[in-house]
């Protein structure tokens, strides 16, 4: 079982919107420490507790926070025709006023391009399918296969 300081690898598959956006499935399992928050709020809860398996469904407010309207900016577009793969859908990172950033490119227009700074799956329902491959340590001492 896991409870709080276990050590855990799982595989996960987490579907947004119906299209897969990742999977641990063709490589190692991801490791954590639980209650360290070290994954997205609402997986470490919902794992609290788990066994073998869990289906998941995670709220914006529980994963990435919801999409929050003022990190939406208009910039001139001569200020941001360097960053490297300007195109609409594409992920810049750049450097501003406050430091580094990665934003998405949202449109791209004759005198400004709207990027986005919010995280790209800000706003997004999290669906995970997640397989608990080992258990260590925490209050029970149980080292699962």
């Amino acid at each position: 079982m896991i409870v709080k300081g276990s050590k855990v690898a799982i595989h996960y598959t987490l579907t947004v919107d119906g299209s897969v956006v990742d999977s641990s499935r063709s490589r190692e399992p991801l490791s954590y420490v639980q209650g360290e928050g070290q994954l997205v709020p609402g997986v470490e809860a919902g794992l609290a507790g788990a066994g073998d398996k869990r289906r998941l469904s995670v709220p914006p407010a529980e994963g990435y926070g919801e999409s929050r309207a003022e990190l939406i900016l208009k910039a001139p577009k001569q200020a941001v025709a360097h960053l490297e793969g300007l195109a609409v859908g594409a992920v810049v990172r750049g450097e501003g006023p406050q430091g580094e950033f990665r934003a998405f490119v949202r449109e791209i227009g004759e005198t400004e391009v709207t990027l986005d700074l919010n995280h790209p799956l800000a706003g997004k329902t999290l669906e995970f399918d997640i397989e608990v491959v080992s258990v260590e340590g925490g209050a029970s001492g149980i080292i699962l296969p």
